[in-house]
This record gives structure tokens, C-alpha cells and sequence, in this order.
């Protein structure tokens, strides 16, 4: 489930979102850049594979990024994988609510062979319109993805997590630096877990 960016970010941020920036992201982002030949060539167009499918969504959010609140707020719901052009796009779907609300967002994924990284665009449900892009990759099972974006007037940089994969189960995690890179915080933490099919979920 990729969902926040600001707010949603996998998909990245719903009520917010996930976003690489050409400076200081650039060190992050340059990890495609700089990597090592083998992993340069590595094909990626396969990595969301795992993910296609229905999944039960838990998910928590910090209220007030990068304010020093600790305040998180609690979602549950569904998110849904589709792949669409060979496998060399997906779309994730999100609908979680909890007491602090509902959100509902759109991801679309997409593959650039020849970059051989994705960008992760998000569009919250309530605005109509696409975020700036993650853009990243996978190494090592786990995948980072960066980009650049404004937060109440200021310029911050986005990390998106992709970690724990498996075959039932996947984490995501989005975070906010205010300080070119050099600390981040955690705004959105994500856990799916596969929804077997005929089990009557979404």
C-alpha cells in the first residue's frame, strides 16, 4: 500500500502524500546513478509484482509533520494493486477510515526502462490532481524512493519505503527532512497484509 506524500505517499499522502530532489535528494536519489554496474542494469520492471492483489490496510499518520507534535492518528481499510500496461505500470488504490476520518487515493506507478527506475504518482481523491513524482528503485529487496516538495511554505525533502516483503505481508514508511537530508521524520507507517481470495473483501 503506498499512500501518503504529505498525506497518502505507496499510494504516498491520502490527506498528504510521499515525494527526488536534484540537490541535496540528489545524494538519496543518486543511488540508482552511482550504483554499481551490475545493479545499473539490473531490469526492474517486475518489483511491484509482489504486490498485485487485495490487501487489508493498517495504517497510522502523524497529524502535524515536522511541528514536533507526536500525535498519530489510526486507519483501516483496503488497498488494491491492478497491473496495467505488461506489468510496467500499476495502479494502487486506497480506502482506509478510522476516527479521524476516510481517505481515499489513487497511485500510479511507473517504469522507465530506461532509467530503470519507477516514479510513484499520487493523486488524493479530494484535490483531482497528481502529486510530484517519487522517483527510485529497489536493491536488496527494499525499495527508496525520493522527491522534493512544500510543506506550509517551506521545502522539504520526501523518502518512501518499501520494505518486509513477503508473500502475505509488506511495510511502507514515509518521511519528511527539513534539513536537505540530513534527518528525517516519520510521518506514515503502512502495513498490508494479503487478502485471500474469495474472502470477501474488496
Amino acid at each position: 500500500m503506498e499512500t501518503s506524500r504529505a498525506g497518502f505517499g505507496s499510494l504516498l499522502s491520502l490527506a498528504l502524500l510521499a515525494v527526488v530532489a536534484p540537490h541535496p535528494a540528489a545524494a538519496q536519489t543518486a543511488t540508482a546513478t552511482n550504483a554499481p554496474a551490475s545493479e545499473a542494469r539490473r531490469d526492474g520492471q517486475h518489483d511491484f509484482d509482489f504486490e498485485i492483489g487485495t490487501w487489508r490496510t493498517q495504517l497510522k499518520r502523524l497529524v502535524d509533520p515536522l511541528s514536533g507534535s507526536k500525535k498519530w492518528v489510526e486507519y483501516e481499510g483496503t488497498t488494491v494493486v491492478s497491473k496495467v500496461l505488461g506489468g510496467r505500470a500499476n495502479l494502487v488504490e486506497l480506502e482506509v477510515q478510522g476516527p479521524a476520518g476516510r481517505i481515499e487515493g489513487l497511485s500510479l506507478r511507473l517504469y522507465n526502462p530506461q532509467t530503470r527506475q519507477w516514479s510513484l504518482n499520487f493523486s488524493n481523491i479530494r484535490t483531482g490532481t497528481l502529486s510530484p513524482p517519487s522517483i527510485g528503485g529497489f536493491s536488496g529487496g527494499r525499495g527508496e524512493f525520493y522527491s522534493q516538495e512544500t510543506l506550509n511554505g517551506r521545502a522539504i525533502l520526501v523518502r518512501f519505503v518499501v520494505s518486509d516483503i513477503t508473500a502475505t505481508s509488506c511495510h511502507f514508511e514515509q518521511a519528511y527532512s527539513a534539513d536537505g537530508g540530513k534527518t528525517w521524520e516519520v510521518n506514515w507507517i503502512a502495513t498490508d497484509t494479503r487478502v485471500a481470495p474469495g474472502s470477501g473483501d474488496r
